[in-house]
Parts: structure tokens; C-alpha cells; sequence
């Protein structure tokens, strides 16, 4: 039963046009980390383009280190609107296009529809965040930037961050069920966008899981992570997914 539902659920996700929508808005952040590199390490154009040089300059020194950390940094904050959708659109779809009620009825256990819809926006968002880290490692090879003897450990230090980003875009999928829609989940995800920036600009980053991401890239400076910061991220999603699956059989969809 799981395995047919899960290819329903990857049926639907890609008869829409999200998966390419998501993959364009992703790999802008490669292109864009590389563009700032490319500013940074030539005078002339960055003479040409005074203001955006003063914005590559914030990256630090032209190396694969400094391109890959952005990247990682672009996904702490950027992937939690482009995954967020993702799981938005997977759970609030069928009730803004009123499919609920046919898919309730189905002979399918309600816990099955919930774990295939969240595999899917699983995989798929690590496949973006998958696609962000090779484009990026392949610009930066083609930009000639040193330090390429550091790719394996960025590169998972990358894959973490993703995977932080993540599972605090789980909530959304509860949210999109509560709501009955997309409203709720994408007001939700502005809020807690803003409220991460600002506990992390007073120091508090470590303690607010939307926050984590970004004190590990060092966005907010260099900062020790306690191990409850990690945990504080596995909780918010294993909650979110129970509480999901809880919602779907429980509640009355109508």
C-alpha cells in the first residue's frame, strides 16, 4: 500500500509544474554565490559594480570554502521558503483543489497517505538541495577557486544544514492540514523567517530551531552549537510528522 501511495503522490507533485519552479528558484543560489565571486576576485568588474561589490565583499576571501559556506548559508535561510512551499503545496493542495474527500475515501490507511505525501517532499527537497551543492561545486571548479581539497567536508557540512532546513519546513505540512490551505503555512513560514533573524541577531540563535542553520554556517559569527540545538531541530520535525499524522486521523477533512 505505502509503495502505491507513494507513487500517487510523486504522480502528483511531478503533473505540476512545482518541481520546476523549485529546481529554478535553487539554483539561482549557486549562480548567484558564483557571480559574487567572480565581483570579488576581479577589480575591474568590481569597479563597474560598486554596490555589489560592497555586497561580495561580506563573503570574505575568493576559495571554494568561502562559495560552498554561502551556499550553505543561502539554504539555512532561502531553502526554508523554497521547502517550505514544497511541503505546502503537497498537504494544502488537496484541500484547495477539494480532493480530500476522494482521497479519504480511498482504501488506504489514512497514516500511509500522510508518510508517502511527507517521502516525497522529503526526497524532493533533498534532490534540490543535492542539485545547489553540485551546480555549485562545478562553478566553483570552473572559476578556478582554490581550496578544492576541502570539498567532502563543506559538502557534508552543507548536506546538514539542508537537512536542518528541512525538517523545520515540516510544520508547514500540520499548518497546511489545520488550515485547511496555503495561507496559514506560508504566514507561518514569514513569521518565523523574521522571528529567526531577529533571535539571532540578539543572541539566541542556538535556542530557536529556525535560527540553527544559520549560527552553524556562521551567519551570525563564530558560535559553539550545544546539542541541544540539534535536537530542538529532530524534535520540531518528529513533532510536526506526528502531529500531521494525528491531525489526518483524527479530525473530521469535511
Amino acid at each position: 500500500m505505502f509503495r502505491i501511495a507513494l507513487f500517487i503522490e510523486a504522480k502528483k507533485l511531478f503533473s505540476s509544474r512545482i518541481p520546476l519552479f523549485t529546481l529554478l528558484a535553487s539554483l539561482l543560489v549557486p549562480f548567484l554565490g558564483a557571480f559574487f565571486m567572480l565581483v570579488l576576485g576581479d577589480p575591474l568588474i568590481a569597479e563597474r559594480l560598486g554596490i555589489v561589490s560592497l555586497k561580495a565583499e561580506l563573503m570574505g576571501i575568493v576559495d571554494l570554502s568561502t562559495y560552498l559556506n554561502f551556499l550553505a548559508q543561502a539554504i539555512a535561510i532561502g531553502g526554508l521558503i523554497i521547502f517550505g512551499f514544497v511541503f505546502t503545496w503537497i498537504f494544502g493542495r488537496e484541500y484547495v483543489e477539494q480532493t480530500i474527500d476522494d482521497l479519504l475515501a480511498l482504501p488506504v490507511s489514512r497514516s500511509v497517505i500522510v508518510l508517502a505525501k511527507f517521502t516525497i517532499a522529503f526526497l524532493w527537497c533533498f534532490c534540490l538541495a543535492l542539485a545547489v551543492l553540485i551546480i555549485g561545486i562545478f562553478l566553483g571548479k570552473l572559476l578556478a577557486l582554490p581550496g578544492g581539497d576541502i570539498i567532502k567536508k563543506i559538502g557534508l557540512d552543507f548536506l546538514l544544514v539542508a537537512s536542518f532546513t528541512i525538517l523545520l519546513s515540516t510544520p508547514l505540512a500540520f499548518l497546511a492540514c489545520w488550515g485547511k490551505g496555503y495561507l496559514l503555512p506560508l504566514g507561518f513560514m514569514i513569521f518565523t523567517l523574521v522571528l529567526a533573524q531577529v533571535i539571532t541577531a540578539i543572541g539566541y540563535g542556538a535556542y530557536f530551531p529556525w535560527s540553527v542553520g544559520a549560527v552553524f554556517t556562521g551567519l551570525a559569527g563564530e558560535a559553539a552549537l550545544p546539542h541541544f540545538s540539534f535536537f530542538s531541530v529532530l524534535f520540531t520535525g518528529l513533532l510536526a510528522l506526528g502531529g500531521t499524522i494525528f491531525w489526518w486521523r483524527t479530525v473530521d477533512h469535511g
